[in-house]
């Protein structure tokens, strides 16, 4: 039993991917080696290009590796994703202007067959777990781009997966806002004890959230640091003046000039 306890959730061994385009190959991915534990909060950060999102989609079963192995749950992506182990929040929230936010986001489960009155169900808790509750009736046009976002992430809560994958979510919003919606989303995780994996160019952000950061190079990516944060769990935005907080994040720029003078 201990061992299925304390088996990572990810899983990544000298994981490669290259792209065929008409301009020759291109190396995204160099020899990545990473475990992510149960109820991690992991942070990806790294110049643009550098492999961050496309690895999230190889845990996503969105790409696939051409080297390496990569393990969710113990399984492959594909039966990870078959299994519906994860839910995926995109950089833009992507909801269907046409439906409710409550309609946007019950749409994994109509798909998935739930009933009506389990959809409701589940969209009223995970609404309210956002703090989204007493909007169900409303269109995304109506509602703010850090409501829209809570709502992508409601939608990726619905079907209870146990890992959440969130690919820059609120790189597009003002600093006030992001604020805000870190705050929250250390929140949700405090409540919900899923395993995050999370992409961001926010060197403030990666610290204030993660209980691990990856820090990676500039194309072919590569992981030039991993830093477990001894930063505890209860995070107050004003931890990030604290001297703890800029050690991290004096790890992590150093890690980033690090991976330029490599590349």
């Amino acid at each position: 039993m201990r061992d299925t306890v304390d088996a990572p959730v990810i899983q990544a061994q000298d994981l490669c991917l290259t792209f065929t385009t008409n301009d020759g190959p291109v190396h995204a991915l160099k020899d990545v080696t990473l475990s992510i534990g149960k109820g991690d909060f992991v942070s990806f950060i790294g110049p643009s290009g550098c492999g961050k999102t496309t690895l999230l989609r190889v845990i996503a079963d969105l790409e696939q590796p051409t080297a390496g192995t990569i393990t969710v749950n113990g399984m492959t992506p594909d039966a990870a994703r078959k299994a519906r182990a994860y839910g995926y929040v995109f950089q833009a929230a992507g909801l269907y202007p046409w439906r409710t936010i409550e309609g946007n986001v019950t749409l994994p489960l109509e798909i998935m067959g739930y009933s009506r009155e389990e959809r409701q169900r589940r969209a009223a808790r995970v609404l309210e777990l956002v703090e989204l509750k007493g909007f169900e009736r409303k269109f995304p046009w109506q509602l703010s781009g850090g409501m829209q976002q809570r709502a992508s992430i409601a939608r990726a809560l619905a079907f209870d997966a146990d890992i959440l994958l969130m690919d820059e979510p609120f790189g597009a919003l003002d600093e006030i806002v992001r604020d805000r919606l870190n705050e929250e989303v250390l929140k949700l995780w405090a409540r919900t004890e899923k395993t995050i994996c999370f992409v961001t160019h926010s060197i403030p952000e990666a610290v204030y959230l993660s209980t691990k950061i990856v820090v990676m190079s500039p194309r072919p990516g590569r992981i030039t640091d991993i830093i477990d944060s001894p930063l505890p769990r209860e995070r107050p935005l004003d931890i990030r003046d604290s001297p703890e907080f800029i050690d991290i994040a004096h790890r992590v720029r150093e890690g980033l000039r690090a991976g330029h003078i490599d590349a």
